[in-house]
């Protein structure tokens, strides 16, 4: 990966500059180009952000740019795809979007890039399923956004109904990034301690556990339902993921990331726990599941299998 902290960001719709936004508040990059199909888009979002810079944390160069930048760029975030329509179906946007997907992707790697791929357009395990094969870059250097806001809402969720700490907060979302996704509460810790056992001792009935999670699940639909769009949330997901790989972090994220056994399952991206850091992937968390969350695992990933099979291996 190139050692400047340089970042192209493919799209520039809510979701992506939402994380390139972000940025001028967290600092930590060099460089950060901007492609879109619309250029002049591109062009005025970029000006946008630059105004910003006197006021920004630490020095960053911002600008419109091409293809022809990712040659030497350390990561590309791809947010660019088609929203769902109200009469559309999901393989109907996978469809759509894997067309996109493949043209984008052939586009930046044409250019000579040679860094990490992060994806998070939708359906974003299949997306990054695509983005690999097309690639043809090691599958630890392709990384989709998979559950890691998916977890970030369980963790706020667990917090408000803790009073405690979101930090402290040790539980994960995986499985798909979608309705299939579930949690494994019996690795849900509070700082060191069980939540099972924590919540036995308050007194406070297990049932809670799945009202947390439907509120997770069904959040992007109540968000969309008010706003039209879900995009700060993972704006800043991305922004959490792009730093665990420039800093070199070692950070556990539950990403989508390329499964080869360690839940008995091969040859797709789905959003499990997976140390992060310079080198994309470095290692997938094996997590015991019991009966219940493996058969909740594997209905996810044949739900995936499925589209991979069905739609995108039609397109490779």
């Amino acid at each position: 990966m190139s050692e400047k902290r340089k970042i192209v960001l493919v799209g520039t719709g809510f979701v992506g500059m939402s994380m390139a936004y972000s940025f001028l508040s967290t600092g930590g990059i060099d460089e950060l180009v901007l492609l879109d199909v619309a250029k002049e888009k591109a062009v005025g979002e970029a000006m946008d952000l630059q105004h910003g810079l006197p006021y920004a944390r630490g020095k960053m160069e911002i600008y419109a740019g091409d293809y022809a930048d990712c040659r030497d760029a350390s990561i590309v975030v791809i947010t660019a795809g088609a929203a769902q329509k109200p009469e559309e179906t999901r393989l109907d946007l996978t469809a759509k979007n894997a067309k996109i997907m493949k043209s984008v992707v052939e586009s930046i790697m044409a250019s000579g890039f040679d860094g990490i791929l992060i994806i998070a357009s939708n359906p974003v395990d299949g997306m990054t399923y695509l983005a690999q094969k097309v690639s043809g870059l090691p599958k630890e250097r392709v990384i989709g956004s998979g559950t890691i806001l998916d977890t970030a809402r369980l963790r706020y969720m667990m917090s408000e109904y803790l009073d405690v700490s979101s930090s402290n907060m040790h539980a994960y979302i995986m499985g798909e990034h979608g309705d299939s996704s579930f949690v494994p509460w019996t690795h849900a810790y509070v700082g060191s301690k069980s939540l099972l056992e924590l919540l036995d001792e308050k007194g406070k009935p297990l049932s809670d556990l799945h009202d947390i999670y439907t509120n997770v699940q069904q959040a992007a639909y109540e968000i969309i339902n008010r706003k039209k769009a879900t995009f700060y949330g993972i704006g800043l997901s991305l922004n959490r993921l792009v730093h665990a790989v420039l800093d070199d972090e070692n950070a556990i994220l539950t990403v989508s990331a390329y499964q080869e056994g360690e839940y008995q399952q091969k040859g797709l991206y789905i959003g499990v726990p997976a140390v992060v850091n310079r080198e994309g992937v470095r290692e997938v968390i094996r997590l015991k599941l019991n009966e219940v969350d493996q058969a909740k695992f594997d209905s996810s990933c044949r739900t995936l299998k499925e589209i991979n099979r069905d739609i995108i291996d039609p397109l490779l």
